[in-house]
């Protein structure tokens, strides 16, 4: 049963016992005004009888949701390794150092899957061991051919020693394994923008408006296609890219709260550049002049 299936599962089973709950307590109102009505009944109301199937029904599916992310928990340990899992959350708490120890632990169990390979790669990069982010990110492409997210791991690695024109290179193969990614095609624009290549740049930030995005892509996409469209002369589209930068505005949050795990490098520095402009477009859109941002 692949990952999918499981989450479903689990989504499921927490609607479920949701409706569970919702039954109970329409079983407990009906008692009570059943009771306030006078109603005698030689036996127990009906009322009480739904509530409380209700509530055996919600726990049903409380226990099946802890039975699915145990079984959640145990694939992950058995396809990703024993430390993959606080790896993860080190690294999202930026604790990087840490999470290197448990990841080379989870390849020394024989679990060097895209997944560990990817987080190892990060993990070296944003400490420092660029050569050792390098070597890992080139074994997951090596492993995994056809897997997009290695080449945007390697593309990222190239972006932190300011390569941009390699990490291009890199995202345009991602790309072409997965043409219907908003993602990739945002990561090849950003890549393209600071190498210089501001058409390529432009045309990878339209391929990346035709899907749906989060927050945290949409409002650098959409100001720089704001920018776009200025240049172009066209202010119709560039007040709709500007309205749609507004609309995701708080995608920036991530953005600012990564600046920290890429101190000192041109890359971090350079990223920093663009939300501070991207701060002012905002400001400036606030203030009523939302077909224009700097840039």
């Amino acid at each position: 049963m692949n990952r999918r299936v499981w989450l479903i599962a689990l989504y499921v089973s927490f609607v479920l016992a949701f409706l569970g709950i919702v039954v109970f307590i329409a079983g407990i109102v009906l008692e009570y005004f059943d009771a306030r009505a006078g109603q005698v009944r030689p036996s127990a109301s009906p009322f009480l009888l739904v509530a409380l199937g209700g509530l055996c029904f919600a726990a049903v599916m409380v226990l099946l949701v802890f039975t699915i992310v145990g079984l959640l928990l145990a694939r992950q340990t058995r396809t990703q390794g024993s430390g993959y899992g606080d790896a993860y959350r080190l690294i999202e708490s930026f604790k990087f150092r840490d999470a290197i120890p448990l990841l080379e632990r989870s390849i020394r169990e024989g679990k060097e899957t895209a997944e560990v390979l990817m987080l190892l790669t990060s993990a070296y990069a944003y400490s420092g061991q660029l050569a050792r982010a390098q070597a890992t990110a080139d074994r997951a492409v090596e492993l995994f051919p056809d897997n997009p997210d290695a080449y945007i791991t390697l593309a990222n690695g190239y972006r932190l020693q300011a390569a941009y024109d390699a990490a291009a290179r890199v995202l345009n193969q991602a790309a072409a394994l997965a043409p219907d990614q908003p993602i990739i095609w945002a990561e090849l624009g950003f890549t393209q923008q600071f190498a210089g290549e501001h058409d390529a740049a432009f045309a990878s930030f339209e391929r990346a408006e035709q899907y749906p995005m989060p927050a945290m892509y949409a409002v650098r996409v959409f100001y720089h296609l704001a920018n776009g469209y200025h240049r172009a002369g066209d202010p119709q589209n560039a007040a709709r890219a500007a309205a749609r930068m507004m609309h995701a505005r708080e995608g920036l949050t991530p953005w600012k709260d990564s600046l920290r795990a890429m101190e000192g490098t041109a890359y971090g520095q350079a990223l920093r550049y663009e939300i501070a402009a991207i701060e002012r477009a905002i400001a400036d859109a606030d203030a009523g002049n939302i077909a224009v941002a700097n840039g």
